[in-house]
């Protein structure tokens, strides 16, 4: 069977320990590392694949391309989401659809790299040289901002996952009072935990000093996050979201900052992207380095190990002559364009 990986720009899933999932499976591998920009390269390039497995939602997957491919039965998406692909069409088609969301421990580090980087302010001083003027001061003309420490503020943590989870016990650990927003399963961990929850949300949003968003990206988080929802953040408040840029509605967040509430912003993901990327990372209040919690060895390890356990059960479950000769994956050599 043919296995195809589609949009592995940074060229490392040859590569992975990952691989090893795969040993003792009848199965080719092909690679690409480059976009396929247009559907007839992307319908060629998956042509006799039983099984595909997509980086992020950076390809999409329409009924055309379903339809020219119809020996394709499995596809895996690396990430959260599945918003590229018509899932509709493939649940009609007998195509299944998982994800493969990797290690938590990368999207809470992450979360935490931002609020730490934003909270001291270390880019805008960081761009200070030594014996500047103005040294540990922002270059952007009237800033006067000045970084400060996270313990005795208060974190809330908007759905208490595993991410949620693992970001809510760091901050306890910093000192922080950690306060819980979301549905009831984030309202019963929250118990559980010992954190107090607090259901109102204009009342959590006005009460944190930093807020970060872990919410699963289904159709009723769509655009939740309004305006008028942050305006009642305070002046001097952090918003981090390392989850999904949809959960913000669109504009919402560089129109709020624009009015001054909240007073900064951390970002790992944003909407349009890549369209309005100018716009967020020249914006002074804003903290957006390249999105890096997918560019890391261990969640690419880990994204892939579970990307290819799905590959392995679904190949398992669809040989039935288990007499017939595997190959050794070690012994294969993946293409890679």
């Amino acid at each position: 069977m043919k296995i195809t990986v589609l949009d592995d720009d940074h060229g490392v899933v040859c590569n992975l320990a990952a691989l090893s999932v795969l040993e003792g499976l009848p199965v080719t591998l092909q690679v690409h590392s480059k976009r396929i920009a247009d559907e007839t390269g992307l319908i060629a390039a998956l042509r006799g694949s039983a099984c595909a497995i997509l980086v992020r939602e950076r390809t999409r997957i329409t009924v055309r391309t379903l339809d020219a491919v119809p020996e394709l039965k499995l596809i895996v998406v690396i990430g959260h989401r599945a918003s590229q692909i018509d899932v509709d069409a493939c649940r009609r088609r007998g195509i299944e659809v998982q994800i493969a969301r990797g290690n938590p421990v990368v999207a809470s580090e992450l979360t935490w790299t931002l609020i730490l980087a934003a909270s001291r302010r270390l880019v805008p001083f960081t761009a200070q040289r030594p014996g500047d003027h103005g040294c540990q001061r922002s270059p952007a003309p009237g800033d006067v901002r000045l970084g400060r420490t996270l313990h005795g503020r208060t974190l809330g943590v908007w759905a208490l996952g595993r991410v949620g989870a693992r970001v809510a016990a760091i901050g306890q650990a910093f000192g922080m009072q950690v306060l819980i927003h979301g549905g009831e399963q984030s309202r019963r961990a929250a118990r559980a935990a010992g954190y107090r929850f607090i259901g109102n949300r204009r009342a959590f949003l006005g009460a944190v000093d930093v807020l970060s968003l872990h919410l699963p990206p289904r159709r009723e988080t769509l655009h939740l996050i309004g305006e008028s929802d942050l305006a009642a953040m305070r002046a001097d408040a952090l918003l981090v979201n390392t989850s999904h840029p949809e959960l913000l509605a669109p504009g919402a967040l560089l129109a709020a900052l624009g009015r001054g509430r909240p007073g900064a912003a951390a970002l790992d993901v944003h909407e349009d992207e890549p369209a309005t990327v100018a716009a967020y990372r020249g914006h002074p209040a804003i903290l957006f380095p390249p999105q890096s919690e997918r560019v890391n060895a261990d969640h690419y390890e880990a994204s892939f190990r579970e990307a290819f356990g799905h590959v392995r059960l679904f190949i398992e479950a669809q040989l039935q002559d288990r007499k017939r000769p595997l190959i050794n994956l070690a012994s294969l050599l993946p293409v890679s364009h």
